[in-house]
């Protein structure tokens, strides 16, 4: 099986700088698998808040992470800056996929890859599906599409 190309800065639409720090490491030296799905967790939170879609208290609907992935590159070490990249695969009526490129430091070529899917739910009502937001459709389709999508 063959695996696809490592991902580039230019094939993501909305980006964030994250510090590594020296807890990340783990005894081989670089960082831990399990602090790469905190930093793209951490991205997606930040496009959300920053563009609007999520105020932590009082959303009415919430998104669910219901499926996680991701592929490793090059390993990345504590001091290195990390930028994450985000995109948006798909935007469906009740959920959305996001990718994440994590780039090590200045570097053009991801260290590492993964996605996110969230199912929307009523706050209120956790579990029972909702449409997605307007503002997050628009957010998303505005900031993570690619012009051609």
């Amino acid at each position: 099986m063959s695996r696809p190309p490592r991902g580039t800065r230019a094939e993501y639409r909305w980006f964030t700088t994250i510090p590594t720090r020296w807890m990340d490491n783990d005894v081989y030296g670089h960082v831990n698998n399990v602090t790469y799905y905190s930093w793209i967790d951490t991205a997606i939170a930040l496009f959300l808040i920053e563009n609007g879609v999520l105020d932590l208290a009082t959303s009415p609907e919430v998104g669910l992470v219901v499926e996680t992935g991701c592929r490793y590159h090059a390993p990345i070490a504590f001091p290195d800056i990390v930028t994450c990249g985000v995109r948006c695969a798909k935007l469906g009526t009740s959920s959305i996929r996001y990718e994440v490129g994590i780039f090590r430091n200045e570097e053009e070529l991801a260290a590492a890859e993964g996605h996110f899917v969230h199912v929307y739910v009523a706050r209120s009502e956790q579990g029972r599906t909702v449409p997605l937001p307007a503002r997050l459709r628009e957010a998303a389709s505005q900031r993570l599409l690619a012009a051609n999508s």
